[in-house]
């Protein structure tokens, strides 16, 4: 099967489900942050998916790998933020063990992509 958008890249809906599960999360962090630490792990929890279909969107493989990596840069960023909550004991590790195990999918996804598309 020949894919024919972003929408049937198995690492965007990943990211889909990414994005969900932050939102889920993030109602679990003191008031605060609202603004703060939720507000930018909101963010980086949508640009991952919100890149990976600009770069598709293009119509361009260097344009496509670019996008990618920014993806990548927004999945690390998170990834970053979900420890931090971690740490600050807003989360704990086993609520924010699907959000980090589905960051580190979609990192091989995005690298595993990356390499195909520049060979």
């Amino acid at each position: 099967m020949k894919l024919k958008t972003y929408k049937d890249f198995i690492v965007w809906q990943k990211a889909m489900d990414l994005t969900v599960e932050v939102y889920r999360l993030v109602k679990f962090l003191p008031r605060e942050e609202t603004y703060a630490l939720s507000d930018q792990m909101r963010r980086a929890s949508v640009s991952i998916p919100s890149n990976i279909a600009e770069g598709q969107g293009r119509g361009s493989t260097k344009d496509f790998i670019n996008f990618l990596f920014i993806a990548r840069g927004s999945q690390t960023e998170l990834e970053t933020q979900l420890q931090i909550c971690i740490r600050l004991n807003y989360l704990s590790e086993t609520q924010a063990e699907t959000a980090l195990n589905l960051c580190q999918e979609i990192s091989k996804m995005l690298s595993t992509l990356i390499l195909k598309l520049k060979s």
